[in-house]
């Protein structure tokens, strides 16, 4: 099972694009399943407009999905994460029972302001009650992995975005994951919780850490920032061709390869077999 996860807090942008064209055409290539994820827990953000333009790019892009909701109201009444917020919860219990959970109520700023070293010597040594109301709990990470202790409950109380990604994944089955490489980290941190948690099959999956794509002073794309979207390229009248070929670059394909969706699940295809032999 392969999964598109996008998340409505802005129009989807050209890199967006580009890992739902990988994921359905390597997931095709194996036979595989494909669910559609909306991660709306941010409800500061979402929009009923952000949430359409999901829809509306998979349908101009021309992927299907066999498991997920059908359109944005079929999501709001059946798929939304808040339908799944008792399974974020059995996960969190779970996390707290290995006794590394704790408060702490250092803002973002004063992290910032301490340096990582002594802001999480002073994390650590707050000592407050877990059920601290306003504070966000942290998840204690051992000295030697490549990130430090980080969020597994919001300050509002909703579960943390690696518990939602980890505990959907799960839920659903997802065994691929296709994700750009600013999620490395992500990743290592849901690797973190699977193991702490005993949830050997998360960590059995396979991940594919495909390169960003890049806007004009190599920044990448970004929706929060105002990167050029998806939206613009439908509604002036682009082909779609244009997110198949910024696919068919990234896999460093000669020019004028990848100009269908076609050709790249063909690519998909031979390389598969290829693996196989």
């Amino acid at each position: 099972m392969f999964r598109y996860a996008p998340t409505p807090s802005g129009f989807l942008h050209l890199g967006n694009g580009v890992n739902f064209v990988l994921t359905y055409a390597w997931a095709r290539a194996l036979g595989a399943q494909i669910l559609l994820r909306i991660d709306d827990l941010d409800t500061d953000r979402k929009r009923p407009d952000y949430v359409d333009d999901v829809f509306r790019t998979l349908d101009w892009l021309s992927l299907t999905y066999d498991l997920g909701p059908t359109s944005p109201d079929d999501f709001e009444q059946r798929w939304s994460q808040r339908h799944r917020l008792s399974l974020y919860e059995q996960t969190l219990s779970e996390l707290v029972k290995t006794g590394l959970v704790y408060p702490s109520d250092l803002s973002r700023q004063q992290i910032r302001d301490l340096g990582e070293a002594e802001a999480l010597r002073q994390m650590r040594a707050q000592n407050l009650p877990l059920h601290t109301p306003d504070v966000p709990w942290r998840v204690r990470v051992p000295d030697g992995l490549p990130f430090t202790d980080f969020v597994v409950r919001r300050r509002d109380g909703i579960p943390a975005y690696q518990i939602t990604s980890l505990t959907d994944d799960l839920h659903f089955g997802v065994t691929h994951l296709v994700r750009g490489d600013d999620l490395r980290e992500s990743t290592a941190m849901q690797q973190f919780l699977a193991r702490l948690l005993g949830y050997e099959s998360f960590r059995q999956g396979v991940v594919w850490h495909h390169p960003l794509l890049l806007d004009a002073a190599g920044q990448k794309l970004s929706k929060s920032a105002g990167s050029a979207s998806i939206r613009a390229l439908r509604e002036g009248g682009e082909s779609p061709a244009v997110v198949y070929r910024a696919a068919a670059r990234l896999l460093g394909l000669a020019e004028g390869a990848g100009e269908t969706l076609a050709d790249l699940e063909q690519l998909f295809t031979l390389l598969v077999l290829r693996k196989r032999r």
